[in-house]
């Protein structure tokens, strides 16, 4: 007779990798941005730093001198695509799909301690001029929602560590 025996531990559940106790302060590097978007990187900046000081578990330095911890990011890709028109082929909804790459370098030991090389934020919104009830809007609020959540996103990354947010697939990401 064959019996099978199961660990009542539960389902696998790996360690986090939690940020090392040395970092303290941090530093947000300027955001780069490689897209024909102007002005992306200085809303995108200050997204991260609103987070970092919402969030309140580290301190924002202004130098990377001062810093135990440095973020670094480029918006690598800006996309904004037509997803339905009217009956006058006037586009009603969006997709805006932004990508960009991210990561957290530990300076005291020189050592990258992530890297998230295509994190992505999607929105999807209909346009400000079509929305009968207002639920439409612009451009700009769409970017600011998903400037939130890449914010959120990568503060969570920074202090929780490894699985809490993952990258797309470059296969995924077109040309």
């Amino acid at each position: 007779m064959l019996s099978l025996v199961s660990c009542a531990a539960g389902p696998y559940d790996p360690a986090p990798q939690i940020l090392p106790e040395h970092i303290k302060k941090v530093y947000v590097r300027p955001i780069t941005n490689n897209t024909n978007r102007y002005g992306l990187e200085a809303k995108f900046t200050n997204a991260i730093v609103d987070e970092i000081l919402r969030d309140g578990r580290l301190s924002l330095v202004n130098s990377a001198n001062e810093a135990d911890g440095i973020l670094t990011g480029t918006i690598k890709k800006y996309i904004l695509q037509p997803l339905t028109y009217d009956a006058n082929m006037v586009t009603e909804q969006y997709k805006m799909w932004i990508i960009i790459s991210v990561s957290l370098v530990d300076r005291e030991n020189n050592v990258t301690l992530w890297t998230e090389p295509n994190l992505e934020g999607i929105q999807i919104y209909l346009d400000a001029t079509k929305g009968s009830f207002g639920e439409g809007m612009t451009e700009e609020e769409a970017r600011e929602i998903i400037w939130e959540k890449l914010s959120r996103d990568i503060v969570k990354r920074t202090i929780k560590g490894f699985g809490s947010v993952s990258s797309a697939s470059e296969r995924r990401v077109p040309n």
